[in-house]
C-alpha cells in the first residue's frame, strides 16, 4: 500500500511540469495576436476605466511578454483570474460552467461503459455471428459521424419535431419548479447532447472491448479452462474478463479528454452552458483572461482523468502495482 500511495504522489508531482507547459505555450500563443486582450474590455460601456486600468497593470501589457506571463502566472496561482469582456469575474463564470461540464461528460463516461463493455463482451462471445456482425457496421458508422454532423443533424430534428428542447440546460420557468421538476427539466434538456456524445464515444469503446476479449479467448489459459471441462460462463466471465478490462481501464483517461474536446463543438451547437462553448465564445473574442482560465481549468480536468485512470489500473491490476 505504502508503493501504492508513493506512485500516486509521484504521478501527481509530474503533472505539474505538464500544466505549466500547457500554461506558457497557451499564453503566447493567444499573446502572438495582434488583437488587443483588453480591446471588447475597453468598449464595453458598462466597464470603469479603473477596472481596464487594473487588468492592464496586472497583465503587465506594456512589458515585455515573458514578463506578462511572469504576472499572469503568479495572478493564477493567488487565484486572481481577473474579469471578463463583459466585465464579470473570470472565478465567477468557471463556477458556473465547470459544474456544467463534469455532470455531461460524467454522464456519457459512465452510460458508455455500462453498455460498451457488456456489447463488446457478447460481440467477442458471438464472434462471426450475425449480432457481430451487425453490431460492426453500426460501430462503424458511430465512428465515421463527426460529432458536429451529428449534433446540428439531431438539432434539426429537435426543431423540426418540438420532441426535445433545442438548447440550454433549463427551462425559463426552471426557478419556480419542485425539485422533482428541476431534476426532470434538466434530465430532458440532456438527452440531445448525452445522446451525441454517447453514440460517439460507444462505438470506439465497444469495438476495443471487442478486441481485447478476442485476444484474451484466444489465450493459451483461457483454452485450458475449457478444456478443464469449466462452464463457458466462468471462463469468460472469470477469468478472460479480468485481463480484458485492464487495458480498458487505460483507455478511460483518454476518453475523458476526447470528451472534453468533442464536447465543445456539442455545446456550442446545443448552446449548452458548458466549459467547451465558454472557451470557443472566449476565443472568438479574445478574452485573454477567459481564455486562459478555461485552458488551464480544461487542461486540468483532462490530466485529472488520466490521473484517475492510473489509480485505477494500479489498484487493479497486481503487475502494475509490483512494478510501482
Amino acid at each position: 500500500m505504502n508503493d501504492t500511495f508513493k506512485y500516486i504522489i509521484k504521478r501527481i508531482l509530474q503533472t505539474i511540469p505538464l500544466l505549466i507547459m500547457i500554461s506558457i505555450i497557451s499564453f503566447f500563443i493567444i499573446r502572438l495576436s495582434p488583437v488587443d486582450p483588453l480591446a471588447e474590455l475597453k468598449l464595453n460601456p458598462s466597464v470603469s476605466p479603473a477596472t481596464v486600468e487594473r487588468e492592464s497593470k496586472r497583465l503587465g501589457l506594456d512589458k515585455p511578454i515573458i514578463v506578462q506571463y511572469g504576472k499572469w502566472a503568479f495572478s493564477f496561482v493567488k487565484g486572481d483570474l481577473g474579469v471578463t469582456s463583459t466585465g464579470e469575474k473570470v472565478s465567477k463564470k468557471l463556477a458556473e460552467r465547470i459544474p456544467n461540464t463534469l455532470l455531461l461528460t460524467t454522464l456519457v463516461i459512465l452510460l458508455t461503459w455500462l453498455v460498451g463493455v457488456p456489447l463488446g463482451i457478447i460481440a467477442a462471445v458471438k464472434w462471426k455471428t450475425p449480432f457481430d456482425r451487425i453490431l460492426t457496421v453500426l460501430t462503424s458508422i458511430g465512428m465515421a459521424i463527426p460529432s458536429f454532423f451529428f449534433a446540428v443533424l439531431l438539432l434539426l430534428f429537435a426543431v423540426k419535431t418540438g420532441w426535445f428542447p433545442i438548447g440550454g440546460l433549463t427551462s425559463p420557468n426552471y426557478s419556480e419548479m419542485s425539485f422533482w421538476g428541476k431534476f426532470c427539466d434538466i434530465a430532458y434538456h440532456l438527452i440531445l447532447p448525452v445522446f451525441v456524445l454517447f453514440t460517439i464515444s460507444l462505438a470506439g469503446l465497444q469495438r476495443q472491448m471487442r478486441a481485447n476479449m478476442l485476444d484474451v479467448l484466444d489465450s493459451d489459459y483461457v483454452k485450458f479452462a475449457r478444456a478443464k471441462g469449466l462452464s463457458e460462463f466462468k471462463v469468460v466471465y472469470k477469468h478472460a474478463l479480468r485481463n480484458a478490462v485492464n487495458p480498458m481501464i487505460t483507455l478511460l483517461g483518454f476518453e475523458f479528454a476526447s470528451l472534453l474536446s468533442g464536447a465543445a463543438l456539442t455545446e456550442y451547437v446545443f448552446q449548452y452552458p458548458g466549459l467547451g462553448r465558454l472557451i470557443l465564445e472566449a476565443v472568438l473574442k479574445s478574452d485573454i483572461n477567459l481564455v486562459m482560465a478555461s485552458l488551464m481549468m480544461g487542461a486540468v480536468m483532462l490530466v485529472a482523468g488520466n490521473l484517475i485512470a492510473d489509480i485505477l489500473l494500479i489498484l487493479t491490476d497486481p503487475r502494475i502495482r509490483g512494478r510501482a
